[in-house]
C-alpha cells in the first residue's frame, strides 16, 4: 500500500495497529503520517514528495528474505541481483553493486560506507517481524539528510518494543538457495513505562547458477540485538536498541599479480561483523514543539581476498521542532559525524593510502514550511549545510510546494540540489590489473585527490488522488540535471619499469568529473480494492538517461556504462486475496528491460506466496521466487561472470503468541 505507515522511533499521536491499517479505507490510510520526508511526521496527503511506504503487513506477505528483495516492491526503485550476496539497488538510474546515490537509513542511523561510497547490502538485516515500515523518497532528500541521498532516501523503521511483546519463533528452509532462515523473539515489560525486546536471527543461503557451477556466493550469517523503550514522564520518550552480527559472504574476484603477470580469479569468503547502538531522546514542549537527539556507534569489520577493513563510526544528531510560529512549521538541525577506519594490505596490486584516517561529516539544518492557504497551499523552503574531510563545504537547498485542491486530492512539485561527494575509491585507491602477460602490460586505476563532489539540479512534480472509494493513484514525474559526475580524468600515462626478472609497462588512469547530463522519468503506482477480499496494485516506470563528456573530456564509453546499467522501464503487479479460514495468496508479476551495458535481455518474472493460518497462534506458508524460468541474469557485477537468480521455493512455520 503506497500511502500507510506507523511512528516508530518518532514522536507524536498513537498510531493505527497493523491490524485497524488492514481495514481502512483508502481515503484513511492518506491521512496515516510519515516521518522520512521531514524528520517530523505528516500526512501522505501533505507530502509534497514522492513517498512510498512499505508496511509490515506487506513486509510479512512478500515471501522475501533480505532486503533488497523487499525494496522490488516499491515502484520506482531498481533492484538486480549480481550473485546470492550482492545487488545493485538505483532509483531513478545510476544502479551499482553499492548505490552510492543512494541514503539508506535504519532507524535513522546512517549504513553508508566511505570506503565503497555506499552500501554493504550483504550486511543490512534484521528481525522482519520487528520492521515496522519501510520509507522510500524517491528524489534527492539532501537539504533533509544531507550528502549522497541524491536520488533517493530509504528509512528502515523498527517497531517499538511495545508492540513486540510476547513470544515469536520463524523457521523456513527449503532447496539449494534458502537453505535455512530463523528468527527468535522475546518481549517483555518489567514496569508500565519501560518495555523491552531481545532476539536473534541466523540464516544459510546457498549460492545461485554460476557459470562453471563453482558455488563461490554461498552466504551465512547470525545476528542478535536488543531494543527498550521507556517513557519516565509524560513528555519524554527514551529508546535504546543495539545489535551484533557475523558470517561470511561468498565472493569472486579478479586479482592482478606482478608474478607471474596474470590476472587471477580469486574464490574466497569476506568474513563480516560489527554492530551499533542507538540511544534516542524524544521530548516534548509547551505548544506543540519538540526536540530530539539521537546518536549512536556503529562498527564493522570486513577481511576480503584484496584487503581487510576495520571503521567506527560516532554519530550525533539534533532536531528541534517548532510549531508556536503563526502559519509556519520550523524545523532546525545540527549533526556531527567521526567515523575513523584502518586498511590492512593483502595484495600487491590492490590499496588505499593512507591506510589509517578519519572521515568526518558536519552538518546544519534549517527547513520552513509556510501556510501560503492555510490547510489548501504550502511552500517549504529548506537547505543543509555540510563539511566534509573530502570535498569541504557544500549547500542542499529545496523548495517544495503542496496544494490541495480539495481532501484525497495532492498536487506538488519541488527544485532541489543534491550532492554526492567523494569517498576512499575516488580519491584514494589504487588498482592494477594485468592486460597481457606476453609482453607484459598492467593498467593502473587511481583515485584523484581532487576530485570533485557530484551535482543533481532536480525538478519534480506529482499527483495523487483518489479516484474512486476504491481506487487510488499515485503518479510522480522528474528532470535532472547532473554535473561533475564520476568518470576517468582525461588521457593515460604510460610507464615503462625495468624491474627483474621481467620489465613491464604500466598504463595509469585516474578518476574524474568528466560526464554530465540529465534523466527524465516519470512512476505511476495505482491501488484498487476490487471488492474486500481482493486488492489488486501495480506500478510502472520509465527512465530516460543522456549523458555526454563534459569539456575537456573524452568519455563516451563511460557515459555509456551507466546509462546502460539500469533499467530504462519496469512494471510489476501484485494480487492479494484475503480468503476464508485464514488462507491469503499473493502472485506478484515483475518486467525488466534490458541492461545492455551488463550484458543482460530484458526478462519477466514472478513470485508467489500461500499462507494458512490454521491455528490461533500459528501460520504456515509455502513461498516460490523467481518461479517463471530456471534461473535469469539481472546484473553482472565486478566479477563479469553472468551469474543466474535461481529459482527458489522454501516453506515456513510461524508460531506467535
Amino acid at each position: 500500500m503506497p500511502v500507510h505507515a506507523a511512528t516508530g522511533l518518532s514522536a507524536g499521536a498513537a498510531q493505527p495497529s497493523q491490524a485497524q491499517l488492514k481495514s481502512m479505507s483508502l481515503a484513511q490510510l492518506g491521512n496515516v503520517e510519515v516521518t522520512t520526508v521531514s524528520k517530523q511526521p505528516e500526512e501522505v496527503w501533505h507530502t509534497p514528495a514522492a513517498v512510498y511506504v512499505l508496511t509490515h503487513a506487506e513486509i510479512l506477505r512478500s515471501g522475501a528474505k533480505t532486503i533488497p528483495d523487499l525494496l522490488r516492491l516499491v515502484p520506482g526503485v531498481q533492484v538486480a541481483q549480481s550473485q546470492s550476496d550482492q545487488w545493485a539497488v538505483g532509483i531513478r538510474g545510476f544502479d551499482s553493486q553499492f548505490s552510492n546515490g543512494l541514503l539508506v537509513l535504519i532507524d535513522g542511523r546512517s549504513v553508508y560506507t566511505p570506503l565503497f561510497e555506499g552500501v554493504y547490502w550483504d550486511v543490512q538485516d534484521l528481525a522482519f517481524d520487528d520492521i515496522d515500515r519501510i520509507e522510500v523518497i524517491r528524489g534527492p532528500g539532501g537539504s533533509i539528510w544531507g550528502p549522497n541521498a541524491v536520488e533517493g532516501v530509504i528509512n528502515i523503521i523498527t517497531r517499538s518494543a511495545a508492540d513486540t511483546q510476547g513470544k515469536l519463533v520463524e523457521a523456513d528452509g527449503g532447496d539449494a538457495v534458502e537453505h535455512f532462515n530463523g528468527t527468535v523473539r522475546v518481549g517483555f515489560s518489567p514496569k508500565p513505562e519501560l518495555q523491552l525486546r531481545v532476539f536473534a536471527k541466523g540464516f544459510d543461503r546457498g549460492p545461485e547458477a554460476n557459470p562453471g557451477h563453482e558455488p563461490y556466493d554461498h552466504w551465512h550469517q547470525e545476528r542478535g540485538g536488543f531494543r527498550a523503550d521507556w517513557k519516565p514522564t509524560s513528555r519524554d520518550a527514551l529508546t535504546a536498541s543495539g545489535m551484533a552480527y557475523g558470517g561470511a559472504s561468498g565472493d569472486q574476484n579478479q586479482i592482478g599479480t606482478f608474478t607471474p603477470p596474470a590476472q587471477v580469479r580469486v574464490d574466497g569468503e569476506q568474513q563480516v561483523s560489527g554492530g551499533d547502538v542507538i540511544l534516542r531522546w524524544d521530548r516534548q514542549l509547551a505548544g506543540g514543539s519538540d526536540f530530539y537527539v539521537q546518536s549512536y556507534f556503529d562498527r564493522t569489520n570486513r577481511a576480503t581476498s584484496q584487503f581487510t577493513e576495520t571503521r567506527d563510526t560516532f554519530d550525533v544528531d539534533f532536531i528541534g521542532h517548532m510549531t508556536n510560529l503563526p502559519g509556519q512549521d520550523v524545523i532546525l538541525g545540527a549533526g556531527l559525524r567521526e567515523s575513523p577506519s584502518n586498511i590492512v594490505q593483502t595484495q600487491a596490486t590492490v590499496n588505499f593510502l593512507p591506510h589509517t584516517q578519519n572521515d568526518s561529516l558536519y552538518s546544519l539544518f534549517a527547513q520552513d514550511a509556510i501556510q501560503i492557504v492555510p490547510d489548501r497551499m504550502t511552500l517549504t523552503l529548506g537547505s543543509k549545510f555540510e563539511d566534509n574531510n573530502f570535498s569541504g563545504w557544500g549547500a542542499e537547498p529545496s523548495a517544495r510546494l503542496l496544494w490541495n485542491p480539495r481532501a484525497n486530492v495532492t498536487l506538488w512539485g519541488a527544485a532541489s540540489r543534491a550532492l554526492r561527494i567523494p569517498g576512499r575509491v575516488d580519491t584514494d585507491l589504487t588498482l592494477i590489473g594485468n592486460v597481457t602477460s606476453s609482453p607484459p602490460i598492467f593498467v593502473s586505476v587511481n583515485g584523484n585527490p581532487n576530485f570533485k563532489p557530484e551535482v543533481l539540479i532536480g525538478w519534480e512534480a506529482g499527483y495523487r488522488q483518489l479516484l474512486l472509494p476504491r481506487l487510488y493513484a499515485d503518479v510522480a514525474a522528474f528532470h535532472n540535471q547532473y554535473d561533475d559526475l564520476e568518470s576517468y580524468g582525461g588521457p593515460a600515462t604510460l610507464f615503462t619499469f625495468p624491474t627483474t626478472p621481467y620489465p613491464y609497462t604500466q598504463v595509469n588512469v585516474a578518476f574524474g568529473n568528466g560526464l554530465k547530463g540529465v534523466t527524465d522519468g516519470i512512476e505511476i503506482a495505482p491501488d484498487w480494492r476490487v471488492n474486500r477480499w481482493w486488492d489488486l496494485r501495480g506500478s510502472f516506470s520509465h527512465l530516460h538517461m543522456a549523458l555526454h563528456s563534459r569539456p575537456g573530456y573524452s568519455q563516451e564509453t563511460y557515459a555509456a556504462g551507466d546509462e546502460g546499467a539500469a533499467p530504462h522501464r519496469e512494471a510489476s503487479v501484485q494480487s492479494i486475496f484475503a480468503l476464508p479460514h485464514g488462507v491469503e495468496i499473493v502472485p506478484d508479476y515483475r518486467f525488466v528491460s534490458a541492461l545492455p551495458a551488463e550484458s543482460v535481455k530484458a526478462y519477466q518474472t514472478g513470485d508467489a506466496r500461500v499462507e494458512w493460518a490454521f491455528a490461533k497462534h500459528y501460520t504456515i506458508s509455502c513461498n516460490g521466487r523467481n518461479l517463471l524460468q530456471p534461473y535469469h541474469q539481472e546484473f553482472a557485477g565486478d566479477a563479469s561472470n553472468g551469474v543466474g537468480i535461481r529459482r527458489s521455493v522454501y516453506a515456513e512455520l510461524r508460531w506467535s503468541r
